[in-house]
């Protein structure tokens, strides 16, 4: 069939996916820390596009962020050490989350803690309001184990998912650091432990260095990477995951166009999510969609389904 062929509820139809429980228009969501909380980018494109909206990292209390220089750019990508900048869950609670309720498109919200208890408290407090699910962030370090991050050991990350599974009701989603040796071990740890569904890659590490001053050009030295430089990583890493555990996975990490996407979800992703595209064109994520539907078409292919996992090797 010709895309004109197709009824705009079969076309509707045709990119919806259905992740941990959570219905989408279409499989592809913006990923927390480049989409603020969607209301920044609502001159720009239409919210109900969005297959879902992934809000900035939350935590307890509010947190000014990192000092010094926050983004550096580089040759294929761009490193930021924003440091976790937000106004705290009870704000995102009582003033930003009832501007999103006008918009119908499910709200993720990223939370981050320095212990498991942290990242309880915070999934209780957010159990009654009405958003779609949560997105732990567990590449924060953990206070009480010396500053080690919670997603680098199987089981300090199975601990802050048993953690908010206790207190929440929501569907659980963990976004895995890439900074590892082997992924699959977290990811299969914290599959064990309750998690609904996997977000990966967070970003690399790494480092940029001005050459005039000899000086970092962080201000916290070292960043997250992030853009195309790391999607050949994050497919990787997604096709390990996809055969190592039995939930949904997100995938992300340099997605910049549909066929960006459509390599995700050939390499097991269910859906996908589009960050450092967004400071580049603000309706990425729509345009990226769209362009799916078009493959669909093109490839004759009824659904998004048809994609996934379907990585010949």
């Amino acid at each position: 069939m010709k895309q004109g062929d197709y009824t705009q509820s079969e076309q509707n139809e045709r990119l919806a996916v259905t992740v941990a429980g959570i219905r989408m228009k279409n499989p592809v969501m913006v990923a927390s820390g480049t989409f603020g909380f969607g209301l920044e980018y609502e001159d720009y494109v239409n919210l109900n596009e969005l297959g879902a909206l992934v809000v900035k990292g939350t935590t307890l209390a509010p947190r000014a962020g990192n000092g010094g220089r926050r983004i550096a750019e580089t040759p294929a990508g761009m490193l930021n050490s924003i440091g976790l900048e937000n106004p705290g869950v009870d704000q995102l609670i009582e003033t930003i989350l009832p501007k999103l309720s006008g918009y119908d498109v499910p709200v993720i919200v990223n939370i981050s803690g320095n212990t498991s208890d942290e990242y309880g408290e915070l999934a209780a407090r957010l159990d009654s309001t009405p958003i779609a699910a949560l997105e732990l962030n567990i590449s924060c370090p953990n206070v009480k184990q010396g500053g080690i991050a919670f997603g680098t050991d199987p089981e300090m990350a199975a601990s802050v998912v048993e953690a908010v599974k206790k207190r929440t009701s929501k569907p659980v989603i963990v976004k895995l650091s890439p900074n590892v040796t082997d992924v699959t071990q977290i990811a299969k740890r914290v599959e064990a432990a309750g998690a609904d569904a996997l977000s990966l890659i967070n970003t690399l590490l790494g480092m940029a260095i001005d050459v005039r001053s000899w000086r970092p050009r962080l201000g916290n030295v070292v960043g997250g990477l992030s853009g195309p430089a790391v999607k050949p990583v994050a497919l990787r890493m997604v096709w390990q995951t996809a055969s190592a555990v039995n939930i949904p996975i997100i995938g992300m990490g340099g997605i910049m166009t549909a066929e960006d996407a459509v390599e995700f979800l050939l390499a097991g992703a269910s859906a996908v999510s589009i960050g450092t595209a967004n400071f580049v064109n603000p309706r990425a994520a729509v345009d990226v969609a769209v362009g799916i539907g078009d493959y669909l078409t093109e490839r004759g292919l009824n659904q998004v389904g048809d994609l996934v996992g379907k990585l010949i090797v």
